[in-house]
């Protein structure tokens, strides 16, 4: 499993993430609330299956 998220892409991801579970913790619900943990995971992990099938790489090491 290589990475595929760079630096800055993984920091985004998490802290969209964390916010959006907060919101829905909070009661803030939305539709993208619970979605949260989708970027939250990619970010920590640093692979988005997304990113492979559309052969996207933001990761400067190969």
């Amino acid at each position: 499993m290589a990475r595929n998220e760079g630096t800055i892409d993984r920091a985004l991801r998490v802290i969209a993430g964390i916010v959006l579970i907060v919101m829905a913790l909070r009661g803030m619900y939305t539709p993208w609330t619970w979605i949260g943990v989708v970027p939250l995971l990619t970010g920590l992990v640093g692979m988005c299956p997304l990113y492979s099938v559309l052969g996207i790489n933001t990761c400067k090491v190969r």
